[in-house]
């Protein structure tokens, strides 16, 4: 007979969400402790929704990373905020991240009141705690109650590490009844071609002005194993001959170093040494062409 004290297994959706730049990614990374969500400081990096899967002996919590939600000014952000919504109403959990270190602003009330017509149960999520100190920590706290109707609000700091677990908890609690979604194996559902582009483009990305992050795209085009080597042919696209020009910087230094950041990061998600073969092509404003968005996976 089986104990009825014992809890069923849980198991099921959840995604962060919150404006760019809220630490939605790296709490991804956090807590599944592997980088599969590529982070970066510049607003508007994840184009893909991302799936890392954390097993526990009595729950299975699937993350969903989306891009932060945001006022659209090309085809490409009406696109991605329809697939945030998407998202927000396939999920179990959605946990609204606000940052710790800074005031409640219009984005996060914005957000609110969307998360407010969905089924899903909505936690807040106070992030990067470790910015500030316990004084202005409890104001945040108390203003984000205020925000809205919360299941829970978790303060957290995914670059300390500090109170994750509480949150993955509280996260399986509002999970429901279900057997295991995922082989216990398994990390991420992303196609390895995914995962590698996005962390080119992590790589094309940092360091590089403000005019830059959104007008980058990265396609490969081919991954091909020989022996103990992967050979990866990848094409980065901006769109203009100046961005170009940015991108490879003086003499190709700028793009060397995007391939030497790029190869470290993928050899360590392949488990096997890679060679890498980067292009960088012009897509005239392909954020704004709907022929051109296909072509390049949105």
């Amino acid at each position: 007979m089986k104990d009825p004290e014992e809890r069923p297994y849980r198991a099921g959706f959840a995604c962060f969400v919150g404006r760019p730049n809220a630490g939605k990614s790296t709490l991804t990374n956090a807590i599944v402790g592997q980088k599969i969500a590529i982070t970066s400081n510049k607003p508007q990096t994840t184009r893909h929704v991302i799936r890392a899967v954390l097993h526990r002996p009595d729950s299975q919590l699937v993350l969903v990373d989306t891009p932060g939600l945001h006022r659209p000014r090309t085809l490409l952000g009406e696109r991605l905020n329809d697939l945030v919504r998407q998202t927000w109403s396939e999920v179990d959990v959605i946990g609204l991240c606000i940052p710790a270190d800074e005031p409640i602003g219009r984005g996060d009330r914005f957000i609110t009141g969307e998360l407010a017509e969905l089924k899903a149960t909505v936690l807040a999520v106070v992030t990067k705690t470790d910015l500030v100190d316990r004084g202005r920590l409890a104001e945040q706290l108390l203003a984000v109650s205020e925000l809205g109707e919360f299941a829970a609000v978790v303060p957290v700091s995914a670059v300390s590490g500090h109170q994750l677990d509480t949150l993955v908890d509280v996260m399986t609690g509002y999970l429901p009844a279900s057997p295991q979604l995922y082989p216990d194996d398994m990390l991420t559902e992303d196609p390895e071609q995914v995962l590698v582009a996005e962390l080119i483009r992590e790589a094309a990305l940092e360091g590089v002005r403000d005019e830059l992050p959104h007008s980058i795209a990265v396609v490969v085009e081919e991954m091909i194993p020989e022996g103990q080597l992967i050979r990866i042919f990848a094409d980065l696209y901006v769109e203009r001959p100046s961005q170009k020009a940015i991108v490879i910087g003086h003499r190709g230094s700028r793009l060397k170093e995007v391939g030497t950041t790029a190869r470290r990061q993928i050899e360590e998600l392949l488990g096997s040494r890679v060679f890498l073969d980067l292009h960088v092509r012009v897509a005239k404003d392909w954020q704004r062409d709907p022929k051109q968005l296909r072509k390049l996976g949105f």
